[in-house]
């Protein structure tokens, strides 16, 4: 930090600096982590997570009140956000919404000085909202169990290989797992969420015991459910390296595979307050194929002979 006051704090980003009212303030009061914190986090991990976020039409959610009071999910950048912060104008029905882009380590500061604890991000860029240049599987189980989490990663992993998709995997930093596929921004959202959908209904008709698509819990009856509605237009994924409103202040952490079959692996293993070992190491996507955007067209093909195999009667 820059300089301090009683109430204020002034921390350099670049070429701007961001002033960071109250930094005391308590924000995760089971682990006394403050607003302060939550800046130094985000400025020590912004060389890994930028490139993660540039470009992307942003969806802040912000915890003035600290992880146990209220939250509001920001999408319209408000009047008050400096001239730098980079914005976003994209469509909506209706009209249009100006959101944050965060191109640079002082964006990122500034969203966390205002109690912005986790950012969620578009899975297109700005420059072409309506194609996506990211597919996301979440994987969402039933109980604070992550064994199943385990598995029905790798049964995915394993059809998308089939399907010649690559796919990078990250915790959430709440209770599962998202698999991350590269696109080449020529099919149109729609088509992402209609692909993703098929890729989901045939692995769960392959282990209907396990996993479903049934997005009402009552139907799940205690299968992990595999969400791909983050994929239509507009939606959005929590970013990597994003902290999350839990206690313990976890992250949404990349991982390389041999990672999620690691016994310790919970999607809650890192935090906030141990990220420092952790970006001593190496880059667990440095060599991601996340580098290089698939088309969906071949993938589809394969897949639709994949599912009239599957159906196709024995004998």
């Amino acid at each position: 930090m820059a300089s301090t006051t009683d109430t204020a704090t002034t921390v350099r980003g670049g070429r701007h600096t961001v002033r960071l009212n109250r930094p005391d303030k308590v924000l995760f009061p089971d682990d006394g982590l403050t607003k302060a914190d939550l800046v130094a986090y985000y400025r020590a991990v912004a060389p890994r997570m930028l490139p993660h976020l540039r470009g992307r039409p942003l969806m802040l959610e912000r915890r003035p009140d600290g992880v146990e009071g209220g939250s509001f999910m920001q999408k319209d950048v408000p009047r008050h956000f400096p001239d730098w912060v980079h914005r976003a104008t994209v469509p909506k029905e209706h009209g249009t919404l100006t959101h944050l882009v965060c191109d640079d380590t002082a964006t990122l500061l500034y969203a966390a000085s205002q109690a912005c604890v986790t950012p969620h991000r578009w899975l297109s860029r700005a420059d072409r909202p309506h194609h996506p240049d990211r597919l996301v599987f979440d994987l969402d189980p039933a109980e604070d169990d992550f064994g199943p989490v385990r598995g029905s990663a790798r049964l995915l992993r394993a059809l998308l290989a089939d399907l010649r998709l690559p796919c990078a995997v990250m915790t959430t930093g709440s209770r599962g797992l998202h698999l991350l596929v590269p696109l080449d921004r020529r099919a149109p959202a729609d088509e992402v969420l209609r692909f993703a959908r098929d890729v989901a209904a045939t692995l769960a008709a392959r282990h209907p015991g396990q996993l479903t698509t049934e997005t009402r819990k009552a139907a799940r009856r205690g299968r992990l459910f595999l969400d791909v509605g983050r994929n239509g237009y507009a939606q959005t994924s929590v970013a990597p390296y994003a902290v999350r409103a839990r206690p313990g202040a976890p992250v949404a952490m990349p991982l390389t595979w041999a990672e999620v079959d690691d016994p310790a692996t919970t999607a809650r293993r890192w935090t906030l307050r141990d990220i420092g070992a952790r970006l001593r190491g190496p880059d667990p996507w440095q060599d991601t194929a996340l580098r290089r955007g698939r088309s969906l067209g071949p993938a589809a093909r394969r897949l639709e002979a994949l599912r009239d195999a599957d159906h196709r009667p024995e004998g």
